[in-house]
């Protein structure tokens, strides 16, 4: 068994279960449902065998220099791909509402086939700069954070599709596809807790970002594109809590914050590492 082979297995079951989820949207069948919740199960743990089996691979080519798989851009995508399905299967299993599978599992599924087919998924040596521990904890809380985003971004497309058609269809009751989509207060509810959960997780990703800067280059903070375009990410989802503890944004202006917010996590993410040059772009290889 090698990891390849799992990783190809997790792609295929996010695939499968992106599909059932749309066909749930379309049939509304529970048996549907049930069987999308069982494959992107599935899939889940397909992805974390290969995780756990590429981190053992990494000992056997590089001896002591083994090391968790989280060192690379395709071991970012896959872990990230790993980290969204964590995070939904957690709000699915609180609001229980599989219409979501529909509009997030896809975020994973295409992280993963453009690591399959567009990424080298060979295990190198660590440059010096990523040899610390705190390696691991600032890509763990960091990609945790933006899974959790990416669930934020999945629900508020849903509610913006949700409330427009509410509002072309005025008083009467919605069926066809919308029928099965959350109320929009509860996909509201979930955007707002989704962000409650990666909003601290991106903090601390800052926190031991600097704490390892501070390690490998001796400066806490030296407004490297990848630092700034963080921080950018931070004010954002800052803004978008402080507007909804003290203005009481709620609804569709919650939603595009929302989507702009994860929009701008993707360019931090993928845009600084493969466009700009800095201290991060070793993180493209």
């Amino acid at each position: 068994m090698d990891s390849n082979l799992f990783f190809n297995v997790t792609t295929f079951a996010y695939f499968t279960a992106m599909v059932i989820y749309i066909a749930f949207v379309v049939t509304r069948s529970s048996a549907v449902a049930v069987l999308a919740k069982l494959v992107a199960v599935g899939g889940f743990l397909a992805n974390t065998l290969a995780l756990g089996l590429r981190w053992y691979e990494s000992y056997q080519l590089l001896g002591g220099d083994g090391r968790a798989p989280l060192t690379n851009l395709y071991e970012s995508v896959v872990f990230f791909a790993w980290s969204i399905l964590l995070i939904y299967l957690l709000v699915d299993w609180k609001y229980k509402q599989p219409a979501m599978g529909a509009f997030v599992i896809p975020f994973a599924f295409f992280g993963m086939i453009w690591a399959q087919f567009g990424l080298s998924a060979s295990i190198d040596p660590l440059v010096p700069a990523l040899q610390s521990n705190w390696l691991t904890y600032h890509v763990i809380t960091c990609f945790l954070g933006y899974a959790a985003f990416a669930v934020a971004c999945g629900v508020s497309i849903m509610y913006l599709i949700k409330v427009g058609k509410e509002e072309k269809a005025e008083n009467s009751p919605i069926g066809g596809i919308l029928g099965v989509f959350p109320s929009a207060r509860v996909l509201d509810d979930i955007n707002y807790r989704a962000i409650m959960i990666g909003f601290p997780l991106l903090t601390l990703g800052i926190i031991t970002g600097a704490a390892w800067a501070n390690y490998a280059w001796g400066t806490y903070w030296s407004w490297d594109p990848k630092e700034t375009w963080s921080l950018i990410v931070w004010f954002i989802y800052a803004a978008f809590l402080h507007a909804r503890f003290t203005r009481g944004w709620v609804g569709r202006r919650a939603a595009w914050l929302s989507i702009i917010g994860f929009a701008a996590t993707i360019f931090c993410y993928l845009g600084v590492n493969l466009v700009l040059s800095g201290l991060h772009s070793y993180g493209g290889s």
